[in-house]
């Protein structure tokens, strides 16, 4: 008897067990949890737990069932089929809901079909994918974003027609633009390790409402990894190994990081280090883009030196370090603690586009050295999260950060004995605190106050590199000068319907501007330079569900940017025949936008996006002619230079529309494109028109991918446009050696096209291998506005171990 029942116990219990399966993600094989299993007409349900499985016990051997997960592709099979492939379920990460949950919006989880706004995600997966070198080149890999490069060091993202210091870039919620941000094409942006990236989230248009400043274009937030707490008493120990050889610049990578999770106690540490060489163009193009001679320095005599290699752009190469250490306590369920470090360090790099300036005479060259001292960045921050019955929240976040920038500039004529170097170091102190308030039936309140702080310290000296003798010199900016914000905002996100979400905010910043100039080195008509302003920003926007499969978004919305160091107090900065002196009359510029965004699902077989927008900036902050001490032109460094300063001097309108279609054929088959055109005019106070300088040219990928439980391939097209002598802004037509020569003899962009290839695969579950092949054809091109010729064929080759 106890005999025949422990075979019936056994009998009952295998076939439970063997009605258990597990889901895992194709891609990294995790288990997926809260994975959705229902019949028909969803009388019958299972959930998988935080282990990925599930049991199917409550459904009929052939009754069809459906699997879904937000961010996956649903699947549709029966109860006999699952059971019979093994028992282990992969499901695709689904292209448009990969970014389901979006944070940047109001620094909150939100969900994206709420958002008014466009906000482009780009995952841990897709860039481990794609490989970049750089976060610029992160963002360029999107097929979103256009960046721009003065160097092989650097890439200035344009979006929507704005750049530089008209976006605002964020590291786990703290703003990294600082007071010396200048107009120019910045690259900051390579400061962050696209290695420690957990997501990057890309808010297009205004987004002053949060962010304050700066945000005009669009908004990068940059979201590094996070510790990771054991589920188990037992200690979690878990890392990465990669190492990474590129050929267009002999590029050798090599990261590593390491989690080590208690219950209560997590540590993580990453570090990379990369060293690239001498960047080299491709074959087909214009041979104007060759670098045929450079300058070189023997026995204290500058010299033309014949490049054997007129492929090779000597010189561009540089080596970087970057490290992040972050430490998170939860003490329990409700509160939750962090500590995080980063650090960034350059070594000296050259800034390519002014080594390869002609001479007056254009028989050689103007500069025999040109570059960038290390780049260096510091972050150290402290956060704190509480989620409970607060007495005006449901959750809290203070952040607190103190950040460190240095950088300097080292330039010397050919045939000078006299090095000019100007050396900045910002320190930057930031508190915020947010609040999310969702208690009040279908509304859901956000808000919260901001506190900014930076002090520039800026030197300048010449050094005789004869003697050796350095003599004190004019700095770029006013040492010891301050500025400062403050600010509090409220936004509100409110359910009107099951299918309409209305969001609306208002944002109130105040900014302090304290700088006093130092008459040793010029005759300034002024003493100092004192700004107190307030700006008011507001939004307003809907997300519409007409149809379950047809979405409709509106945002309307300003935006501004408070002048900044650099804008009211840079001291005699050089450009070709021109030299930029201080302006302390300037205002704000405000930026007003609208944009209608549209998206329709076929039978989650093809998706369609598409978004067209309109910005209108006001006293635009722009470099236009001016006069010092009622001069028009003086000397500067040995050359009649004309004068000009940063003014509110413009208006300009921009707009555009942005296209996408992501179709799937099969299970293992797609295709992804993406499309961009922008149109910008700026127009002077006399109503002359002219060509916006950020405006990128038409832009635009097509993607093929291909993939299964083990291997991924990528075979896609980047296309760029033509910008034309008439469509080049006057600023970029005056660098005319950086641009092809047309028919007429005039600068302009020519259109390009390149073909390549990411692939991936899986070799077992630590090890993976990745290759990618770049500019399959080998064309020689530049990115509109660039000063280093992009690379040629370029092989990308990477092994990755996970422990």
């Amino acid at each position: 008897m106890n005999k025949a029942f422990f075979i019936l116990f056994l009998f009952f219990f295998n076939s439970s067990f063997a009605q258990e399966i597990i889901i895992l993600d194709q891609d990294t094989k995790e288990p997926i949890q809260d994975v959705a299993i229902f019949n028909s007409d969803k009388s019958k349900t299972a959930l998988t737990t935080f282990n990925g499985n599930a049991d199917l016990s409550v459904f009929n051997k052939n009754e069809r069932i459906t699997l879904k997960h937000i961010g996956y592709q649903t699947k549709k099979t029966t109860k006999n089929l699952l059971l019979k492939r093994g028992k282990t379920i992969y499901l695709v990460l689904a292209v448009e809901e990969l970014d389901g949950i979006v944070m940047s919006v109001s620094k909150w989880e939100q969900q994206k079909k709420d958002i008014p706004q466009k906000v482009v995600s780009i995952s841990e997966k897709t860039i481990a994918f794609t490989n970049p070198q750089t976060a610029a080149d992160l963002l360029q890999k999107s097929g979103k974003i256009f960046v721009q490069k003065s160097q092989l060091g650097g890439g200035s993202p344009m979006i929507r027609g704005f750049a530089t210091n008209r976006l605002l870039i964020t590291v786990d919620g703290v703003r990294m633009n600082n007071a010396i941000f200048r107009g120019g094409n910045l690259q900051n942006v390579i400061a962050i390790d696209p290695f420690s990236i957990n997501n990057t989230e890309v808010i297009f248009g205004p987004g002053s409402v949060i962010y304050g400043s700066d945000a005009i274009g669009g908004v990068l937030n940059f979201y590094a990894k996070k510790p990771v707490f054991s589920k188990t008493e037992e200690a979690n120990i878990s890392g990465n190994t990669t190492y990474r050889f590129s050929t267009a610049n002999s590029e050798n990578t090599i990261h590593a990081d390491i989690n080590y999770g208690k219950q209560k106690w997590a540590f993580l540490t990453s570090v990379t280090y990369s060293d690239f060489d001498d960047l080299k163009m491709g074959e087909h193009g214009p041979d104007s883009y060759l670098r045929q001679n450079y300058a070189e320095t023997i026995n204290n005599e500058d010299a033309l030196t014949i490049n054997s290699n007129p492929k090779k752009q000597v010189t561009s190469g540089y080596n970087q370090i970057n490290a992040m250490q972050k430490i998170a306590f939860k003490p329990n369920n409700n509160w939750n603690y962090e500590l995080g470090l980063y650090f960034s360090e350059t070594s000296d790099f050259s800034r390519y586009d002014r080594l390869i300036r002609p001479s007056k005479d254009e028989t050689g060259l103007r500069s025999a050295e040109w570059y960038y001292g290390p780049q260096e960045w510091f972050m150290s921050k402290i956060g704190m999260q509480h989620q409970g019955k607060g007495k005006f929240y449901d959750r809290l976040k203070i952040n607190a950060a103190y950040q460190h920038f240095g950088e300097s500039r080292n330039d010397r004529d050919f045939g000078s004995t006299t090095l000019n170097t100007t050396e900045e170091n910002v320190d930057a102190f930031s508190t915020n605190i947010d609040f999310e308030n969702k208690r009040i039936g279908d509304l859901r309140l956000y808000y919260g106050l901001e506190y900014v702080f930076n002090k520039i310290n800026s030197k300048g000296f010449e050094t005789d590199t004869e003697s050796k003798q350095i003599t004190n010199a004019a700095s770029r900016y006013p040492d010891n000068s301050r500025w400062q914000t403050t600010a509090g905002y409220i936004n509100a996100e409110y359910k009107a319907k099951p299918n309409l979400t209305l969001l609306s905010g208002l944002r109130y910043s105040h900014v302090w501007i304290n700088a006093e100039f130092d008459k040793t080195f010029y005759p300034f008509p002024f003493d100092d330079a004192n700004l107190n302003t307030g700006a008011l920003t507001g939004s307003i926007g809907l997300s519409w569900f007409p149809k379950e499969s047809f979405q409709v978004t509106f945002n309307g919305s300003t935006g501004f940017r408070a002048p900044n160091i650099d804008d009211v107090g840079k001291i005699f900065d050089s450009e070709p025949g021109s030299v930029v002196v201080p302006n302390p009359d300037l205002e704000a510029e405000y930026a007003y936008n609208a944009d209608l965004g549209i998206q329709k699902n076929f039978n989650d077989k093809v998706i369609i996006k598409g978004a067209v927008f309109y910005t209108y900036l006001v006293d635009a902050l722009v470099r236009r002619d001016f006069t010092f001490n009622g001069e028009t032109e003086i000397e500067y460094h040995g050359e009649l230079s004309n004068v000009q300063a940063i003014q509110n001097a413009a208006k300009a309108y921009v707009h555009g529309f942005e296209f996408g279609v992501d179709a799937y054929f099969t299970e293992h088959l797609s295709l992804s494109s993406n499309l961009t055109f922008t149109k910008g005019i700026e127009e002077e106070e006399d109503g002359t028109e002219s060509p916006g300088r950020h405006v990128a040219p038409t832009f635009g990928d097509v993607h093929l991918i291909w993939k299964n439980d083990k291997l991924k391939t990528d075979l896609f097209f980047n296309f760029n446009g033509e910008v034309s002598y008439n469509n080049l802004s006057s600023s970029e037509r005056s660098k005319d050696y950086i641009y092809a020569t047309d028919s007429n003899g005039n600068p302009y962009s020519p259109n390009w096209q390149t073909l390549n290839l990411h692939t991936s695969y899986q070799i077992t579950n630590k090890i993976k291998a990745t290759l990618g092949w770049e500019n399959i054809t080998n064309q020689r091109y530049r990115t509109y506005s660039s000063g280093i010729v992009a690379p040629g064929t370029n092989l990308i080759s990477s092994i990755s171990y996970q422990f």
